[in-house]
Formats: C-alpha cells, sequence, structure tokens
C-alpha cells in the first residue's frame, strides 16, 4: 500500500494492475483529494480501518479476494461511498455489487474525466444529506433518523448501503408521489442523462427486500412512489 498525507477529502483506489491504480489516483488527486491505493483484498479491508475514507474506488477483479467481498467487509464496519470498476460489464456483477453495497459502477475502459465526477458526485450526496436537518422522518410504520442515519420500519433496524439510505429519504420527502428514474438519478445520484436507469431499478429492488415488498410502488414507464401513510 501507498501512504499519503491526510487531507479533508480522502480516497482509497484498490485496484491490483499498478498502472491503471497510479492513473486513477493521478487524476484524484489533481482534483485535490489525498489518495491512498491498495492492490488486493486483505490490504484494502485494512486501509479501509485505517484511514476511513470518504469514498473508495474499487476494482472488481483482486487478488487475495474479489471487490465484491471487500465492499462486504467495508460496508459491514462503516457505509462509505463504493465506486465499482469492471472489466467485464456483467450484469450479474452489477447486481451483486449493489447488493454488498456499492453505490456506482464504470465498466473499464473508462473516461478518467468521468470517474473523477462520479467520485466527486458521489461525495455531494454523501455531504447534502450530512447537511440536512436533524429531524426524524416518521411515515406509518417507517422511522428513517437521518442525523444517525437508520431506518426503522415496525420497530425492526433495516441495515441500508448510504445510496440505498439516500434514495429511501428522497422518496420519503415526497411521499405517494411518483417520482421518474430520470429525477431520481439526477436528484439521488447526480447523474444528467438516463443513463443509469439500471441502477435505480436495482436500489429499489433491494430496498424492497430490506423493507418490505409493498413499500415503493412501480408506475411502469414512469418511476416509483413510497406508498406509506404521512
Amino acid at each position: 500500500m501507498q501512504q499519503v498525507e491526510t487531507t479533508e477529502r480522502r480516497v482509497l483506489v484498490v485496484e491490483d494492475e499498478r498502472a491503471i491504480a497510479d492513473a486513477v489516483a493521478a487524476r484524484l488527486r489533481a482534483e485535490g483529494f489525498a489518495v491512498q491505493i491498495a492492490g488486493d483484498g486483505p490490504s484494502a479491508v485494512e486501509a479501509a480501518r485505517t484511514t476511513r475514507p470518504d469514498v473508495v474506488v474499487l476494482d472488481v477483479m483482486l487478488p487475495g479476494f474479489d471487490g465484491l467481498e471487500v465492499c462486504r467487509r467495508i460496508q459491514a464496519e462503516r457505509p462509505v461511498p463504493v465506486l465499482m470498476l469492471t472489466a467485464r460489464g456483467d450484469e450479474t456483477d452489477l447486481l451483486v455489487g449493489l447488493a454488498v453495497g456499492a453505490d456506482d459502477y464504470m465498466a473499464k475502459p473508462f473516461s478518467m474525466r468521468e470517474l473523477a465526477a462520479r467520485v466527486h458526485a458521489l461525495l455531494r450526496r454523501a455531504e447534502k444529506i450530512t447537511a440536512a436537518h436533524e429531524s426524524t422522518i416518521r411515515l406509518g410504520d417507517l422511522e428513517i433518523n437521518r442525523a444517525e442515519r437508520r431506518v426503522l420500519r415496525a420497530g425492526v433496524e433495516a441495515h441500508l448501503t448510504p445510496t440505498e439510505f439516500d434514495l429511501l429519504v428522497h422518496l420519503a420527502g415526497r411521499p405517494r408521489t411518483v417520482l421518474p428514474r430520470e429525477r431520481l438519478l439526477a436528484e439521488v445520484w447526480g447523474w444528467a442523462d438516463a443513463s443509469g436507469t439500471r441502477t435505480v431499478d436495482s436500489h429499489i429492488k433491494a430496498l424492497r427486500r430490506k423493507l418490505g415488498a409493498d413499500l415503493i410502488r412501480t408506475v411502469h414507464g414512469v418511476g416509483y412512489a413510497l406508498e406509506v401513510d404521512r
């Protein structure tokens, strides 16, 4: 692993191809981030534990154990935004990655400019939630504590990833209102186009699995609405 000086925003880059890792690190440092590099699964988990990064850029294919296991272990200890990188472009990798706590993904080869933009977007979402007022949202049997980032339904706590939490808060801000996928992408993910609608669908599926299939209504061809009492 490569140690760097600490600044306000820290990014952990987990990539076993050194040329790619160095290129990503150089771009992110140029954007003002402090960057640490890990080249395998075990060292990535240890680096996340000791340095507490603000964002993790994580390759799927790693020695030791793969990026999916790294993501699972990191999120079990401390929720943190994760951008996954994959060379395979396999939908299974995407769905599994989102299920274990990834917030966004990019397929190789990718634009360094776009990667930097995605990292900034992940941070903006996290900071927006942190800066929001600290009241608790209560809708029917659903309780969302924004200060503690905790969610309970019928008194049972659900463990959500950072993006799942952000998406739920966004839906809860307009209960029973149908929000288009494109709007959710723009307001929750910070994406200006509709190329990631599959990402929205996958996160909705995860919320239903964790909080109940009846919680979110699908309006086919349009979007989703939180179906709880005001």
